[in-house]
């Protein structure tokens, strides 16, 4: 948008392709490492072994390998367009820098297929440890984790979920469509409001203007994580996805589901669909065609641009000077646009779980973090030291704002 250009056909095929195995990746090294220690070990476990090898040495060296493996296939698929699985020099305005060949399409349509298999073995894993336990499916729809807000996601024509083009549709509390926006148009209906005490902003629907940390209809708040996505969407765009989607929601009493703790199980729905879409865009023939770019003509102004990152609806806001150099930039980015429902479910937790003369065990705690494990990759893993402890303190107040105790695992 900022150069005035729009890729090729085949061009935004393969960029989509590259974003599909991004999200395999993502996904499965949230689920599996952040995510099933609380699960498959469960949240009162040692931390010792509250962790990937923890949940490896229970499901299974052969289960483990999988994992690894399918990850490792998504990055292989990234690396191989964009130069290296991070940070690739690949995308240029009006497309890619290079396209797939024949042989290249052929390997990433096996790696695909054997992803979908990998995606319908985390859900099967999921039915079989989580729903099949009935204390960890009251804990999820317990009060604890329950989060009533508006929820954001990017849709297609149709309104079923599109990680990577669409509109961004927001629904509310009882998941009625409350607007849809171009990227463009993202001015108009977020606004970030600033605390002194943080530097990261809180987005909330300039619809409502801000009502502070409230949950509840009316209030202004959204979250934009895969529990958002799948609430904000009328269904997924793959088979398998769909089966998936309609299960979670006919399990989980409808649409949508306020219960933080799910975004985990929505997780392994958004998987399926990404596993599925890569396998797609990998038998279309179109990938391997060497139109692959669009050369800029114009002189460069103002775009926006919005994708679904794995955590997170994500906006990117660039205006340039007439050689393409930024002079102005904003990014709503997914930890942003999360902010303040990920800090409403931590006090939540924090308040339901931790009672007047209860001894503070690592157990609690752990519980505490599950509502921020819930939305980010980032915040998960920015927050362990390298021993894999959390530094973690914890100030309770009494009625009157005085300190009474200061919990700490330092």
């Amino acid at each position: 948008m900022v150069f005035g250009v729009e890729p090729t056909p085949a061009a935004k095929k393969l960029r989509e392709l590259f974003y599909s195995a991004h999200f395999v990746h993502s996904h499965i090294a949230h689920f599996y490492a952040l995510a099933a220690p609380d699960f498959v070990l469960g949240p009162d476990a040692d931390p010792a072994v509250r962790n990937v090898l923890g949940v490896i040495e229970k499901v299974g060296l052969e289960i483990g390998g999988e994992v690894i493996k399918h990850r490792a296939y998504a990055q292989q698929i990234q690396a191989m367009l964009g130069g290296k699985a991070t940070h690739p020099a690949w995308t240029l305005p009006g497309g890619v820098s290079k396209g797939l060949t024949g042989e290249e399409r052929k390997q990433v349509e096996e790696m695909a297929k054997s992803c979908v298999e990998f995606a319908k073995f985390s859900l099967k894993l999921f039915d079989d440890v989580v729903l099949k336990n009935q204390a960890y499916v009251e804990l999820i729809l317990g009060d604890t984790y329950k989060l009533v807000t508006n929820y954001m996601g990017l849709v297609d024509e149709n309104n079923k979920i599109n990680f990577y083009d669409g509109k961004v549709r927001v629904v509310d509390t009882e998941g009625k469509e409350l607007f849809k926006y171009s990227p463009r148009e993202y001015v108009d209906y977020v606004a970030e409001h600033v605390e002194p005490y943080s530097y990261l902003k809180y987005p909330y629907l300039k619809k409502f203007g801000w009502t502070g940390f409230t949950e509840g209809p009316g209030t202004a708040i959204y979250q934009a994580a895969p529990l958002g996505r799948i609430n904000a969407c009328d269904g997924m765009a793959t088979p398998l996805a769909q089966e998936a989607y309609e299960k979670f929601f006919s399990t989980l009493g409808g649409r949508p589901v306020h219960a933080v703790l799910a975004t985990h199980w929505a997780r392994l729905v958004e998987l399926m669909y990404a596993a599925e879409r890569l396998l797609e865009l990998a038998q279309d023939e179109e990938v391997t065609s060497p139109d692959i770019r669009n050369i800029p003509t114009g002189s460069p102004e103002e775009g926006v641009g919005i994708v679904e990152a794995p955590r997170g609806t994500l906006t990117h806001h660039y205006a340039t000077d007439a050689n393409g150099i930024v002079v102005k930039a904003n990014l709503i980015v997914g930890t942003t646009n999360n902010n303040a429902p990920i800090s409403m479910a931590i006090k939540k937790a924090a308040s339901s779980v931790i009672k007047p003369g209860m001894e503070i065990t690592n157990g609690v705690l752990n519980m505490v973090e599950m509502a921020f494990r819930a939305y980010d990759p980032c915040f998960s893993c920015a927050t362990h030291a390298i021993l894999g402890e959390l530094p973690l303190k914890v100030n309770i107040y009494d009625h009157k704002g005085e300190l009474v105790k200061t919990l700490s695992r330092e």
